[in-house]
C-alpha cells in the first residue's frame, strides 16, 4: 500500500470499536476524524 501525503484523501477502511462493533471511515464523511491507536492492555507494544 502506498503511503499517503498530507492533504490526500484517506482510503475507506473498517475497524472494530472498543465494543467490537465495526466502524467505517465512510460513516464520518464530511467530518473531522482523529484516529488514536494504542496497544491492547497487557501486551508489549
Amino acid at each position: 500500500m502506498a503511503m499517503l501525503n498530507e492533504g490526500d484523501a484517506a482510503p475507506d477502511f473498517s475497524i472494530p470499536n472498543q465494543d467490537g462493533t465495526p466502524i467505517a471511515l465512510s460513516q464520518y464523511k464530511g467530518k473531522n476524524v482523529i484516529l488514536w491507536w494504542y496497544p491492547k492492555a497487557d501486551t508489549r507494544g
